[in-house]
């Protein structure tokens, strides 16, 4: 279905407004997706991105700044979203001795089992982008990391087609 219908909007100021939109959209059909998986399983995307960060560091641990660099949200209450998953098992916080401020948090099997329990679900909501090709998807994530990049200033048609032909980007 095209943006159109489904958001019943005919009329865009422009591409980029357009693209704008429709990331919005998408983000959001995507985030429905993902709220459905882990309400299931009692925990929320963020605490969902925690466990999932600790299983990369893990058997070692991270730092609250080492969370908080790696969240895909970024927030502020990363602390309480730790105590939150301590409080279901799903980690460790050990206190550093000579830096109280400090905290070590690790993973627990709890929470390695919990994120085994989620696997095959997550790997659903990923596959609510299988009708893209896997170069379709190369291509996307390309398109998404450039458009993140600061101070890229937008090629108009006209320029993307004087560019050689091994720089072309395809649009979408």
């Amino acid at each position: 279905m095209s943006l159109e219908q489904d958001i019943h909007q005919k009329d865009f100021r422009s591409e980029y407004h357009k693209a704008v939109l429709n990331l919005m959209y998408t983000h959001n059909y995507l985030l429905d997706g993902m709220n459905g998986v882990f309400k299931k399983h009692d925990i929320t995307r963020q605490q969902y991105n925690v466990l999932r960060i600790l299983r990369g560091q893990h058997p070692g641990h991270a730092s609250i700044n080492l969370i908080k660099d790696r969240m895909i949200d970024k927030m502020p209450d990363t602390s309480r979203i730790v105590e939150r998953l301590r409080l279901k098992g799903y980690l460790t916080r050990i206190y550093c001795a000579t830096d109280k401020r400090s905290v070590e948090v690790t993973i627990t099997q709890e929470g390695l089992d919990a994120l085994t329990r989620m696997q095959d679900e997550v790997i659903a909501i990923e596959n609510l982008l299988n009708t893209l090709t896997e170069d379709e998807t190369r291509q996307l994530n390309m398109l998404l990391e450039k458009a993140r990049t600061p101070n890229t200033p937008p090629q108009t048609s006209a320029e993307a087609s004087d560019a050689p032909s091994d720089k072309k980007i395809l649009l979408l």
